[in-house]
Formats: C-alpha cells, sequence, structure tokens
C-alpha cells in the first residue's frame, strides 16, 4: 500500500469505496516498474526526485502522480512489485498484458487502465488528468503527440475492451522471448488494432532547452516537456535542471 497518499492496493483487493462490488466505472491507474534500467546502471524506481528533505522515489512520485490525478486504484507491474512479469523481457506490452491476466483471476474489471511508465520524471498531474478525460469522452486508446506531430504512445489511457483482449491473447500465444533479448510487441502495433487518437500537448509544456552539463557536453534537449524520458545518467542529470 502507498500510505503516502493513501492510494489504494489494489493487489491486496482493498479497493476504494465507489469501486467495490461492480468494477465498471473503475479506471486503474498503473506503473510500468519492470525494466532492466541497464542503460541507467541502477534501478530507475529509486531514483530520488527532489531535495533530500522532500525527496521521494520515481516509485513513488508515479503513484503520487496517478493519485493526485484523480485515481485511487493503483497497481505496480514489474518482477519486484505487485504484478510480476507473466512473460519476461517482453517490454511495456507484456506488463500490460501481466496487469490485464491479474485482473482477469482477481475478477476486477476495470474500464480502463491509466498507464505511466516510471521514468517520468518531469510529468505531472494535470498533464494525467487530460489525457484521461481526453480518453474518458471518448473511449478511445488515448495517448499524447507533441505540437511536432511526434508520438509518445505512453502514458496511455487504455480501454478494457474485447479489441485489447483479442490483442493480447493473440500476441502472447505461444510468445517466448530468448533469452538475453527484449522482443516483446510493441504499444505502436496495439494501438493499431483498437480504436485510438492522439491528444497534442499545449506548446508551453514543450520548450527546448539548452543544457550544459558538468561534462562540459552543451546538447539541445526537451527537459522543459513533461514527456522527457530518462533512461541514462546523462539524461537524470538534465532532468534535475528542472526540478
Amino acid at each position: 500500500m502507498f500510505n503516502r497518499t493513501n492510494s489504494t492496493d489494489y493487489a491486496s483487493g482493498n479497493l476504494s469505496a465507489n469501486a467495490s462490488g461492480n468494477l465498471s466505472d473503475l479506471v486503474l491507474g498503473v506503473v510500468l516498474a519492470g525494466g532492466l534500467s541497464s542503460r541507467m546502471g541502477q534501478d530507475k524506481t529509486l531514483l530520488a526526485r527532489g531535495d533530500s528533505r522532500n525527496s521521494l522515489s520515481m516509485l513513488d512520485f508515479s503513484k503520487q502522480l496517478l493519485r493526485d490525478s484523480g485515481l485511487n486504484d493503483i497497481i505496480i507491474s514489474g518482477d519486484n512489485h505487485q504484478v510480476p512479469d507473466l512473460v519476461k523481457g517482453a517490454g511495456p506490452v507484456g506488463g500490460i498484458y501481466s496487469i490485464v491476466q491479474y485482473c482477469i483471476s482477481q475478477k476486477k474489471l476495470p474500464k480502463a487502465f491509466l498507464i505511466l511508465p516510471v521514468d517520468l520524471p518531469l510529468m505531472t498531474a494535470s498533464t494525467l488528468q487530460q489525457l484521461r478525460l481526453k480518453g474518458e469522452l471518448s473511449q478511445q486508446a488515448t495517448f499524447f503527440q507533441e505540437a511536432s506531430g511526434k508520438a509518445h504512445n505512453i502514458p496511455l489511457y487504455l480501454p478494457y475492451n474485447a479489441y485489447l483482449e483479442l490483442y493480447l491473447a493473440q500476441a502472447f500465444k505461444g510468445f517466448v522471448v530468448k533469452k538475453g533479448e527484449k522482443n516483446g510487441p510493441s504499444i505502436r502495433s496495439l494501438l493499431k488494432q483498437m480504436p485510438n487518437q492522439s491528444v497534442t500537448l499545449p506548446h508551453t509544456l514543450i520548450k527546448n532547452l539548452t543544457t550544459n552539463l558538468t561534462t562540459n557536453l552543451t546538447t539541445k534537449v526537451n527537459t522543459d516537456s513533461v514527456l522527457f524520458n530518462s533512461n541514462t545518467p546523462k539524461d537524470w542529470q538534465r532532468a534535475k535542471q528542472s526540478f
């Protein structure tokens, strides 16, 4: 349970009062935390966001975002967390597959998932709230794109429906990841099989900055974008400039 924000530990069966029994109106928050963090060189879920007095791990920060966006029920995907990967090395879609199978086994079927990867240190709750609203109004899988047209397939509002069930059943029927490889289905391939839409972020949230790192390397990066992804130590240092 994430006591800091009083969010519900979905895997424990302790659902919010308005979601007990019939869960057809529930949006389940999902943090994807099953990556190997190989490029970062350390577990990304444990990276501390903030100063020493007010820091949150990236995992706790991600859960806080979902909670502050209006969700009461949150679950964590990953081998060291609530729902282990059923198919090892299958990437984000493998994590979604594991979550869906868990929900089916527990007979806790949400109307949709709001999916957040654990490595977006500049994401905001209001941005996730916007994504959820657009998805709920359209009842379509909904993701962000930049004003330039570049798509970001996660974070993702993902309705639980027959399209999703059919895709996952077909994608993981007899699916095996070879040892040492990461070649799971892509989010893009999933989206192609269901109604979907992209939402353009306000231009004020996407601004290129020039960041001078301690190595004196000057690099133009989207560190002012809520969609900035931290995969490497350099990415993390750049993101910290905006905390």
